[in-house]
């Protein structure tokens, strides 16, 4: 049996030898056209491939394989590169992405925010039970000394002399106003 009808057989044996004899110039073959070595195994792998595929229409009498091969290496190089155009066209379409902002001071800023609040936590812990009332009723919700006052069951002197008292002990560990803003537990309270 010749060697072009074992490869329309689908001998394995024979097939081997076929990459054999002529991986390496389809493989050179496919890197002159696309220039990229990792593209030209690809194309040698797709090329045998598809050479597996079309086996049985390969004419039982002739020659080299040598041309053959070549031709199917050039049909698969050519799907190549269009498949690479219309990516690279369907890429051109995609509307651009916007530009990301650099994070890193937000980041910064925010590891920062972290460590000032557990130290404010911290602190907010240490005071006594009614400076904590104090601050988390006339501070953190808003209340004006009355209210507050009023909340508690206590005079309005009371609340203003134990979060005066309160502010003392949290100066210490509490953030500047420019860089808190509103959010500083410290805000002036009217």
């Amino acid at each position: 049996m010749s060697f072009r009808a074992r490869i329309r057989d689908g001998d394995a044996d024979a097939f081997a030898q076929l990459f054999d004899e002529y991986g390496r110039a389809v493989f050179h073959h496919a890197y002159r056209v696309l220039g990229d070595w990792a593209a030209a195994e690809d194309a040698l792998s797709l090329t045998f491939l598809e050479a597996w595929r079309l086996r049985r229409k390969l004419d039982a009498d002739g020659g080299s394989l040598r041309p053959w091969l070549l031709g199917v290496a050039t049909n698969v190089v050519r799907n190549m590169r269009r498949a690479v155009r219309r990516h690279q066209d369907a890429m051109a379409r995609m509307p651009r992405a916007e530009a990301v902002a650099d994070f890193a001071d937000e980041v910064a800023g925010r590891i920062d925010d972290a460590e000032r609040l557990a130290a404010i936590r911290q602190a907010y812990g240490a005071l006594r039970r009614h400076e904590q009332e104090v601050v988390a009723l006339c501070v953190w919700s808003g209340l004006n000394y009355a209210e507050a006052a009023e909340a508690l069951g206590v005079p309005v002197g009371t609340v203003k002399s134990r979060l005066s008292r309160a502010r003392k002990k949290l100066e210490p560990v509490s953030p500047p106003r420019q860089v808190m803003g509103d959010r500083s537990p410290m805000k002036e309270i009217r």
